[in-house]
């Protein structure tokens, strides 16, 4: 019941603000139905939220399992000098944030209560994959079920504001979710499978469409 709680798209963690690039797509033409979103949507999932977030979640879990929280802060480091696109830098930090206080005011978790204070004295940054895994070991939630609500949390919300900024109608988007279900599951046995290494892998035209987003004439979305 917590993990449903957690992924809920209703959750308030800020993250409907943001469309990690995707407006950008939309405002250029490169996505402008369903068809062209689906893709849009499998590469963001392949070729980034699963080399950054995905990623980033297993090894928080797995320093977690070992008792090294120093691994943590120094993974929390290498996720924001690696995102090199300034608003979704600041993004996952808002929400990271966001999430952190959320996790301490429902459950009340020492280690949170920590990575804020950290985050206050400047020494990390905060991050949502971080935060999550972190709320989820506490739950003693299964970590591949815990990695794919991560995820499928991430995709809903993406499909809530494509249905919007493209726009598309609402059947679309529920078959879209639908369509993506499996890949998610595949998308958690590439993560197991990553390396330390990969971490920060991912598709430059994403981030470039990240870094154009702040120049944009209108937009819908923060980033």
């Amino acid at each position: 019941m917590a993990l449903l709680q957690l992924g809920d798209s209703n959750f308030p963690s800020g993250a409907f603000s943001h469309s990690y690039g995707l407006e950008t797509y939309v405002q250029e033409g490169m996505v402008h139905n369903q068809k062209t979103f689906f893709t849009w949507l499998r590469v963001y999932l392949e070729k980034q939220l699963a080399y950054t977030d995905g990623l980033a979640f297993r090894l928080t879990s797995d320093a977690l399992l070992f008792q090294k929280k120093d691994e943590i802060w120094v993974l929390d480091q290498k996720l924001f000098v690696q995102n090199i696109p300034k608003e979704t830098r600041l993004a996952n930090r808002r929400i990271g944030e966001r999430l952190i206080k959320m996790g301490i005011d429902l459950y009340s978790i020492p280690l949170l209560e920590e990575y804020l204070i950290r985050i206050r004295n400047n020494e990390n940054f905060g991050h949502p994959a971080i935060v999550f895994a972190m709320i989820c070991d506490f739950l003693k939630i299964d970590r591949d079920q815990a990695i794919v609500t991560y995820l499928y949390s991430n995709m809903v919300t993406l499909v809530q504001n494509g249905v919007r900024g493209i726009p598309l109608g609402q059947t679309a988007g529920q078959r879209i979710i639908l369509s993506l279900q499996p890949y998610l599951l595949k998308a958690v046995e590439k993560i197991n499978r990553l390396d330390p290494e990969d971490l920060g892998v991912v598709a430059p035209g994403i981030e470039i469409a990240q870094m154009r987003h702040e120049k944009l004439s209108i937009r819908l979305f923060m980033s």
